[in-house]
């Protein structure tokens, strides 16, 4: 279903990475060793990803167009540049999106995209303003999606065709280093769907059961050196949830280990855990902490799931499509966080290592 929201009632108007130490929190060993230190896993890429059959994932999508990855129903919505910021996290928290394309009735097309990393922005930006009360913060943040948009805190809008290959979509989501890439009817300039890192691993994870597979499924992720092992930052459980924000801004990641005490993982804090701020109406008090907001959720959200070393790719493959989660949290046995694998280093070793391009590095 398509809509547009009214600046007014919210009512249906028209159809139409490396994570890096932050703040001192640094992955350690209980004995106050640093896990850099300790353990360096294997990295670098794989022969494995050199011989003929590792081509299959990269040939698979360069001959599928990306509306065939499109759903035959979805929901999409869509923003008007006129609609007050406040409102618009609103909806998106109402709809259960993570994100909206911004239509420009002025210039008649899309402009941009609303995210969740906009309202960790403003977040950020505003909450602890010398010039604004904590109280009144979010009413002198930007009061429309335009005026965001003017001050220049959205990035140009990267966008890809139904007819253009999945092999395109990936490079791009991973060379932009962005969640969501828009499909629009370039004729029409109808947005038809937002393709996701997680929407095309589905879609390539089909072909997979059925079809033949690469020999580097079966080796382990240390012997192809997939994901991020070195200077992994995390938030500890008793840290506000305001530390979490400057780690998001600062280094562009999407999601936090939690740990505790022990430095053992007991969470994972996403961005998307921060949008529920806004639903939940506690954007106020942002010195809570990681850990107290993560006992607050309302709806069940994405939770820390594992993995191991020793496992093999399609194992971690298999779970995170079965799970529908966005990474995994590589741990030892005592369950101490040693690196993340995110769907970009899954998308990077399936479809463009196998065609000599590295756009996680590029």
């Amino acid at each position: 279903s398509h809509q547009v929201y009214s600046p007014r009632l919210l009512q249906p108007l028209l159809p139409p990475g490396v994570l890096a130490p932050v703040l001192g929190v640094e992955a350690r060993e209980p004995n106050g060793n640093s896990l850099v230190d300790t353990e360096m896993l294997g990295l670098g890429p794989s022969i494995e990803f050199l011989g003929p059959d590792a081509e299959i994932y990269m040939h698979f999508m360069r001959n599928h167009c990306c509306y065939d990855a499109v759903p035959t129903s979805s929901k999409l919505v869509v923003f008007d540049t006129s609609l007050q910021i406040k409102k618009a996290f609103f909806a998106l928290v109402a709809n259960g999106v993570r994100a909206a394309p911004l239509w420009d009735s002025k210039q008649q097309c899309f402009v941009g995209m609303l995210t969740i990393t906009d309202f960790i922005n403003i977040l950020h930006r505003y909450y602890r303003s010398p010039l604004v009360s904590q109280s009144s913060w979010l009413p002198s943040a930007p009061q429309t999606a335009s005026q965001v948009y003017l001050q220049g805190c959205f990035k140009p809008l990267v966008c890809i065709s139904p007819t253009d290959s999945l092999f395109d979509a990936v490079y791009s989501l991973i060379k932009n280093k962005i969640h969501r890439l828009p499909v629009i009817e370039p004729v029409s300039g109808n947005v038809l769907h937002i393709l996701t890192h997680k929407r095309i691993l589905k879609f390539l994870h089909i072909f997979v059961s059925r079809g033949s597979k690469p020999r580097f499924l079966q080796r382990t992720i240390q012997e192809l050196g997939i994901g991020t092992f070195r200077d992994v930052a995390m938030v500890q459980d008793s840290a506000p949830v305001y530390m979490a924000l400057e780690i998001f801004v600062d280094r562009r990641v999407s999601a936090l280990p939690v740990i505790n005490h022990a430095g053992e993982v007991v969470g994972l804090y996403s961005r998307f855990d921060v949008i529920h701020l806004a639903a939940q109406k506690s954007y106020n008090n942002l010195d809570i902490s990681v850990g107290e907001s993560l006992k607050q959720r309302t709806v069940c959200l994405e939770g820390v799931l594992t993995c191991h070393p020793y496992e093999t790719m399609e194992d971690v493959i298999d779970r995170i499509a079965k799970e529908q989660v966005h990474r995994l949290v590589l741990v030892d046995e005592r369950n101490i966080p040693r690196g993340i694998i995110s769907l970009s280093d899954i998308l990077q070793a399936l479809v463009l290592t196998p065609a000599g391009i590295d756009a996680l590095k590029s």
